[in-house]
């Protein structure tokens, strides 16, 4: 655990993961809260997941073009305009007491959704040393995780009391206080934009991200439809308060799965790494579909979040050494602009399945896409060959010789 000392050690690091805390643990609230919301107002699961799918793919849709726009003009006034619209928004949809109503707030609410974790990830490289960055990354998903954790948690516990109203309450408060603390913070307040390559091509040209892009787009999916299969396999047996019973051993078991990927060797190129890990993943993904919303499904859902979170610290490594210059917070965006989408859809998609055929047959659709995800990387893993190398000792002193400590 050395390598983290040293992190944190490292100036601003702790204002970076303390700073959005707040606003990923509303993030980790959100797809609940509505579920939740839409299901006890219409007393439909097939709507409630048809209200996260509408979220969802709003919030994807738009999530390049927002990346692009920090690419562009930076993170200080985006940040300000989205945050306290979204906040504001959860507060909208939380009056709605019509169908038709919460789906028309859940999509808007989408399209003002402040890229809080796009704008936090370019954020590392200009704190810490290059060789200093899958520690990093490590730390990132590691919060993501643990605000997966929280969020959910909290959501299902505030959503089933006898004030359900509190949910969106509560997570329009955290989003403006992280949202809004990320903003004011001088780190991200002074992120220069890169500058792009004379010989830049797209994003949507890129033969690298083309290959995450399809990649995503199962993995997206599948993802979806899991996400409204728990709730809705808990809730049509009579248990939705085991909802988060599952949820949580994930999230734990995530955050336990990014710190064991930061502390793989960095001699270990990030490609190698990931794809080893998502080898693993399918036949931990195969289990979860013979279980039931309770400790059976916690335990095995604990196994697919300790895989899945070692492999997103490599995932980020990948999409950093592959992306064309300028693009830090682009790529992100448009790769979440399809995986996002494709998950909407598997989000509305799920409780249907879910009602119509089976809850398993729906958590069967996930282990599916995992194993075609592998296969997407496989055939394709030539057009990421630029992440199948490793930092020469000459290239990791420069790094850290141009980190600068002195930043507030």
């Amino acid at each position: 655990m050395k390598r983290y000392r040293e992190l944190f050690a490292i100036p601003n690091v702790w204002v970076l993961v303390l700073a959005a805390f707040p606003a990923r643990v509303a993030y980790g609230m959100v797809a609940l809260s509505i579920f939740f919301k839409t299901q006890q107002t219409t007393g439909s699961v097939a709507v409630a997941g048809l209200a996260i799918g509408i979220n969802s793919v709003a919030g994807a849709a738009t999530a390049g073009l927002r990346g692009t726009l920090m690419d562009r003009f930076g993170q200080k006034w985006p940040l300000r305009i989205f945050v306290p619209g979204y906040a504001g928004m959860m507060l909208v949809l939380n009056t709605m007491e019509n169908k038709n109503a919460i789906l028309l707030a859940a999509f808007i609410m989408g399209i003002s959704a402040p890229p809080i974790n796009l704008s936090v990830r370019p954020l590392w490289k200009m704190i810490v040393p290059k060789d200093y960055l899958r520690t990093a990354y490590a730390v990132d998903t590691s919060v993501m995780s643990t605000a997966g954790v929280i969020g959910p948690v909290v959501a299902t516990s505030l959503a089933l009391s006898s004030h359900p109203g509190s949910a969106l309450v509560v997570a329009s408060i955290f989003m403006a206080v992280g949202g809004g603390s990320l903003a004011l913070t001088r780190v991200s307040r002074d992120w220069i934009p890169e500058k792009k390559d004379a010989d830049h091509t797209s994003i949507w040209r890129n033969k690298a991200i083309q290959l995450l892009m399809i990649e995503g787009c199962f993995i997206g999916f599948g993802w979806g439809v899991f996400d409204v299969a728990v709730p809705a396999f808990a809730t049509l047996e009579g248990v939705p308060h085991r909802t988060a019973w599952v949820f949580t051993a994930m999230g734990v078991a995530n955050i336990v799965g990014g710190l064991l990927g930061g502390l793989v060797s960095k001699k270990v190129s990030a490609l190698k790494a990931m794809r080893l890990t998502y080898f693993v993943w399918i036949f931990i993904s195969i289990p979860i579909v013979f279980t039931y919303p309770g400790w059976s499904m916690a335990v095995a859902g604990a196994f697919l979040g300790l895989i899945g979170g070692t492999i997103q610290v490599f995932y980020w490594e990948v999409m950093e050494a592959v992306r064309p210059k300028g693009s830090a917070v682009g790529m992100m965006g448009w790769i979440w602009t399809v995986e996002g989408t494709l998950m909407s859809i598997g989000s509305a998609a799920g409780g249907w399945i879910a009602e119509t055929y089976s809850p398993r047959f729906a958590m069967s659709i996930t282990s599916f896409t995992i194993i075609t995800g592998f296969i997407i990387l496989t055939l394709g893993r030539k057009r990421l060959a630029a992440a199948d190398r490793i930092p020469t000792e000459e290239e990791d002193l420069a790094a850290m010789s141009d980190n600068s400590p002195t930043t507030t």
